[in-house]
Parts: structure tokens; C-alpha cells; sequence
């Protein structure tokens, strides 16, 4: 029983029962109610949550600063999606229904891939995150049943792409969801719309740098610092032609991978790229620039000598060499490297027809063989061999402003012809 206390306040009347012993009981007979409440309701808990049914195990991943194809098993099939992220270039993967057994060793940063993450975003759902160097495409995403093994496997190419290319891709992931199992073939290589209208865009590789100094002249010229002097001069007159756009691999002495350079060509778009040298050989008398395009068999044992030791720049400066096999996905990037390799010898006779003219060149001027800083599927590339470090008389021109001023000029000349032959049949 209530009774009014004095200022309007109310008081229980006394009845032998504490105040305290009533609030004990009262508070005993909710906390039973909400228990029985509860016991109920957790079996359904239970069976709304079940464990993962998926195993994502047997993590590979190869490649370099151009190409990366990773490879995740499943002991049954995903359902997987994914979408891009910017700031950093991110490809996120969804696998719901999906635990992670992964070896952490295995998920270590490879070449366009700068940093792995994984793990439960919620229950039941997994996330796989990889970040980038630089701008992407995703080449190829599917899903594979295995044919010698029990269970399926993701398997993911990315190669190095323009920053257009890859907005463009953001933009249309918006009105597609954004995620999706499997990559049509005919979307396999990604050129933004807008690409064509784009300036010509000219990379210039600057051989060599850093650690690793290149070739040596008979009177102590590095190569390295030939092959920047004459890339930084080259692109100013290329600069003068408002059609160009021109951009170095290397601004200054540093050094480089292979497929670093490569993948800067990729990443601006190049329509073309240089890569400049000055190398030795043991012949001393031998002088005069050379042109090299990319192939498998070597035109002639100098031209493979050649190749070779500018393939071995990666170890010279104290860097394992994984020269990955990337067999070609479909008929459609075989086509690419096909008709790559066509404009890359194009290119090479237009500029051996323009240096021919005002320097002094080799016999056979332009070779080939297996240059790995050549193997952009999607860029035609040559290496222009200034002249030969090993000879003085080159040397000394190499060395010389009016020299370089007229290669500078043939080689300019042989890149406003390409362009305009690209232009006009609309490579």
C-alpha cells in the first residue's frame, strides 16, 4: 500500500517485507521470463548461422609488374564476385559461404600485386582484398571445375592498364552491379572508349640506372648516364609536337626492373615505346646504331648476346629472376601480341630508314631477339642501340650535343610518321 509522504513524494507502508527483499524477487522473476524467452529462439539462431560449407585453400600466385595470375582452390564450387576499389587500385573478391586455410607465406606481395588481405567479414561470408601497383584490368575472372582433382579453383589475371581505363571500368561497374562470376572473352582486354582520342603517347626507357650502370666506354662512360642524357633531350623535341604526349620511365638515376618499365609503358598508355642503350661488344672495331625488335629466335648470335646480358639487369643489381610463362589465354591476346609485334617492325624499319640518313649505322641495322624489357603484348617496342661504348669513335659521339641533336631528330621524324600511319588506319 502507497501512501502521499510529505512534498508530494510517495513511500511503501511498512509490512514487515523489506524494500530490498521485494526488488530482489521482482528482479529474479524478469530475469526468468526473459531466459525463457530466449531458450526458444536458439536452435533457430543455430540454423540461420550454419559454419562456412566452403574451404578456400592452395593459394598460388605468379607473375610480375605487368602480369599476375592468381590461382585459389575450393573443395566445391563458389559463388564469387567482385568489384574494383581506387585509392589504392584495389580488386575485392566476395566468397560467400567461404572459410580461409591459407598458408600466409603464400599470400606475400608479388610484382603488380603490392599487398594481399584476407579473412570473415561477417559470418559465413569471406573477403579476398589485393592492391596494386598503379592502375589494372582484369584480364580473365573465372571459375574452373578441376579436371585431375576433386573440387573447383578461381583463377584471376591482372595486368597493368591506364588510369583511363581503369575509371572507365569503376564507371561501368556502377550500372552492372559491379560484381560478376566470369569474364566474357571479348572483355578480356580492357581500352576505355575515350582511348582513341586520346594524344599519341610516347614512353622513353632510359637503359639501365642505379646499381646497375649499364656498359662501360673506353674512356669510363656509363652507359646509364648516356641513355637518360639522350631520353631527357629526346623527349623535349618530342614535347614540341602538341599531338605527343611523352613520358619516362626514369627522371633520374635509379634503377629499375625489367618489368617495372614495362609496366609504366602499359599504365600511360603508350602507343609506342623506346627503350635507349649504348652497349658494348667485344669486336672493337664494330660502331653504328642498331634497331631490335622483340622475338623468340634471336636474328644472329650478337643480337642474342645482347639480349642476354640486358636480360640479366635484374641480377645484376641483386634481384631473382622469375621469368613467369604466360600461355596465351585466347585467340583474342594472341591476336594482340600478333598485331603488337607487327606495328613493333613497323616502327623499326621507319626509324632505320630516318637514321639512315644522318647517323651512322650497323650492317643488318635492325635485329631481334628475346628482350625482355620488349614483351608488352599491347605496346609496340623497340631498343634503339645508340652506337657502341666499346668503341671510341662512337663513344666520343655519343658524348657529343650536335650528335645527339641529329639522332634526336631522326628519331622524331620516324615517330611522326608512325603516329600519322597509325592515325590514318586506326592502330
Amino acid at each position: 500500500m502507497l501512501i502521499r509522504a510529505n512534498k508530494g513524494a510517495w513511500r511503501p507502508q511498512s509490512t514487515g517485507v523489506s524494500i530490498a527483499s521485494r526488488l530482489w524477487l521482482a528482479f529474479a522473476l524478469v530475469l526468468l521470463c526473459v531466459v525463457a524467452s530466449l531458450r526458444p529462439l536458439a536452435p533457430a539462431l543455430a540454423e540461420e548461422l550454419p559454419p562456412p560449407a566452403l574451404v578456400a585453400h592452395g593459394y598460388k600466385m605468379a607473375g610480375d609488374a605487368s602480369r599476375v595470375r592468381l590461382v585459389l582452390q575450393f573443395d566445391g564450387e563458389p559463388a564469387a564476385n567482385w568489384f574494383l576499389l581506387r585509392g589504392p587500385h584495389r580488386l575485392v573478391i566476395d566468397l560467400p559461404d567461404t572459410r580461409f586455410s591459407i598458408e600466409p607465406e603464400a599470400t606475400e606481395a608479388r610484382g603488380l600485386v603490392s599487398d594481399v588481405r584476407y579473412g570473415m567479414i561477417s559470418a559465413g561470408k569471406g573477403r579476398l582484398i589485393l592492391s596494386t601497383e598503379g592502375p589494372f584490368a582484369v584480364e580473365a575472372f573465372d571459375i574452373l571445375r578441376n579436371t585431375s582433382s576433386p573440387g573447383y579453383r578461381l583463377v584471376a589475371d591482372l595486368v597493368a592498364s591506364t588510369e583511363a581505363a581503369f575509371e572507365a571500368a569503376l564507371a561501368d561497374q556502377v550500372t552492372t552491379t559491379g560484381s560478376t562470376r566470369s569474364t566474357p572473352k571479348g572483355d578480356r582486354v580492357v581500352r576505355s572508349e575515350g582511348e582513341a582520342s586520346q594524344p599519341f603517347t610516347i614512353v622513353i626507357d632510359p637503359g639501365h640506372g642505379g646499381i646497375d650502370s649499364g656498359a662501360r666506354g673506353t674512356t669510363g662512360t656509363l652507359e646509364k648516364d648516356i641513355t637518360l642524357t639522350f631520353a631527357e633531350e629526346l623527349k623535349s623535341r618530342l614535347e614540341e609536337d602538341t599531338r605527343f604526349r611523352v613520358q619516362l620511365t626514369r627522371g633520374e638515376d635509379v634503377f629499375l626492373r625489367l618489368d617495372e618499365r614495362v609496366r609504366i609503358a602499359r599504365q600511360h598508355g603508350a602507343n609506342l615505346f623506346i627503350s635507349v642503350h649504348a652497349d658494348t661488344i667485344r669486336y672493337r672495331s664494330v660502331r653504328g646504331a642498331t634497331v631490335y625488335t622483340v622475338s623468340d629466335q634471336a636474328s644472329d648470335a650478337e643480337a642474342a648476346a645482347l639480349a642476354a646480358r640486358e636480360n640479366l639487369s635484374d641480377e645484376l643489381a641483386g634481384l631473382s629472376v622469375e621469368d613467369e610463362n604466360h600461355e596465351v589465354s585466347d585467340i583474342l591476346m594472341d591476336l594482340i601480341r600478333r598485331e603488337t609485334h607487327a606495328f613493333s617492325v613497323r616502327f623499326a624499319r621507319t626509324l632505320v630508314g630516318s637514321l639512315s640518313d644522318r647517323v651512322e649505322l650497323i650492317k643488318n641495322p635492325h635485329r631481334y631477339a628475346g628482350f625482355r624489357v620488349l614483351k608488352a603484348p599491347d605496346v609496340p617496342s623497340v631498343l634503339l642501340e645508340l652506337g657502341y661504348l666499346s668503341n671510341s669513335e662512337d663513344e666520343k659521339q655519343l658524348l657529343d650535343a650536335e650528335w645527339r641533336e641529329k639522332a634526336i631528330g631522326s628519331v622524331v621524324t620516324a615517330v611522326r610518321s608512325f603516329a600519322g600511319a597509325t592515325a590514318a588506319t586506326g592502330g
